[in-house]
């Protein structure tokens, strides 16, 4: 057995993982790999309860990449039973159920962007429903009874919202079992997931071994705070980057994080070596230190990962031509209406008004930006709800940092 590759590959798997649990049955299982020349099973699974992949998704997905170079089998876990459920890890209420069709219209979605990262034609696709169909109700009594209520209470989730007096359903009880039987299923020799992970990656071993499949691995990933800085990426508090989003898109929401984001950006969803990111931190710490040239950097590598180099440097250009050089964007979203729309008041309700076209997604944001002095019409600033308008011609609004629109009114 060559000693020698089973430390790189080692090496390679740990890089940026934070949890490695037990201590060194990774190596022990790469070595029985390259002895037995059997690649190792390597699993993620994914409730689809929604439809789109963002750049929290891809650190995961990345590290799954990282196994299939090394040779490995990645088994994607499409948790069509588990998401009627939902993952309360991290949750302070119970995750509302979704319908079948809800759940297979967003799962075939995760997966068209999941190939966009992971080699399909090295990957298993399996749906937890393969067994949770065929499961009796014998059957599931015999999971349960290898786990106790206190060793669940010892979640941090489910111990807070116990002390708290709020509810826990009895089939939220069930998610980290259902989660430890696809590992039993597959017989899963590593399972990685987020930091939050860790309790149901834990189970997994637990429950594998009183089914007499050899314990997996443990493995987990940081987690990656969104746009405000403080809170883990996530569709549902909007603070996210997808990874189908346009060039443009994907640039201007990376110019938008907090500059405390940018070296964990750079280690985590790019192909930084451990020199560059020795450079950047040295750099982003120094008198002189001029984080926005880092950022564009950041974010034209990450465009170029998810679309194209040539579309990452045109979003680049435009970006620099509209916020570096103060200039009106080339090409805007057109929006057409009447005058006779607004012939009551003889006024335009902004708020309203942009919540109606698309613009904000609710009038308290659009009030927010407003008031707080983000909203332009040709150029002047204006922080007045309501405004009047000729009516008639194009007039250039803009929205926030990133959002302009040229406005036809007949």
């Amino acid at each position: 057995m060559d000693m020698k590759e089973a430390q790189q590959q080692a090496e390679i798997i740990k890089r940026n993982a934070v949890d490695v649990l037990p201590e060194g049955e990774l190596e022990r299982k790469i070595e029985q790999s390259i002895t037995k020349k059997q690649p190792l099973r390597v699993k993620q699974g994914f409730d689809p309860t929604a439809p789109d992949i963002h750049l929290g998704h891809s650190v995961g997905l990345r590290k799954l990449r990282q196994f299939q170079e090394l040779g490995h089998t990645v088994i994607v876990i499409v948790g069509d039973y588990t998401a009627m459920v939902g993952d309360p890890s991290g949750k302070s209420a119970t995750r509302p159920q979704l319908g079948q069709d809800e759940i297979e219209k967003n799962a075939q979605t995760y997966l068209d962007q999941f190939f966009s990262i992971v080699d399909e034609s090295k990957a298993e696709v399996r749906r937890n429903s393969e067994w949770f169909k065929k499961m009796s109700f014998e059957d599931i009594l015999k999971l349960a009874s290898n786990f106790t209520l206190a060793r669940m209470l010892e979640r941090d989730d489910f111990e807070k919202r116990y002390k708290s007096g709020s509810a826990i359903a009895i089939h939220e009880l069930l998610y980290p079992l259902m989660q430890a039987y696809d590992s039993v299923a597959i017989k899963a020799d590593i399972e990685i997931g987020g930091t939050d992970q860790l309790f149901n990656l834990l189970t997994g071993r637990q429950i594998q071994e009183v089914y007499g499949v050899e314990p997996q691995v443990a493995l987990t990933l940081p987690l990656i705070e969104g746009l405000d800085g403080e809170q883990k990426m996530s569709k549902s508090l909007g603070n996210y980057i997808g990874i189908k989003e346009p060039a443009s898109e994907i640039f201007g929401k990376i110019m938008s994080i907090p500059d405390t984001l940018i070296l964990k950006y750079f280690r985590y969803l790019t192909d930084a070596s451990d020199d560059d990111l020795s450079k950047i931190e040295s750099e982003l710490s120094g008198e002189n230190t001029n984080p926005m040239q880092l950022k564009k950097r950041l974010a034209q590598d990450i465009a170029g990962m998810y679309t194209s180099e040539k579309e990452a440097a045109g979003a680049r250009e435009a970006f620099e031509k509209v916020f570096s050089k103060r200039e009106v964007p080339d090409e805007m979203p057109e929006i057409k209406c009447s005058a006779a729309d607004f012939a009551d008041t003889n006024e335009i309700f902004w708020p309203k008004f942009m919540v109606a076209r698309g613009m904000q997604k609710s009038s308290s944001d659009a009030r927010r930006i407003i008031t707080q002095g983000g909203f332009q019409i040709d150029g002047e600033k204006y922080t007045e709800l309501a405004t009047p308008l000729p009516f008639n011609g194009e007039h250039i609004l803009k929205v926030g940092k990133r959002g302009w629109y040229k406005i036809i009114i007949n």
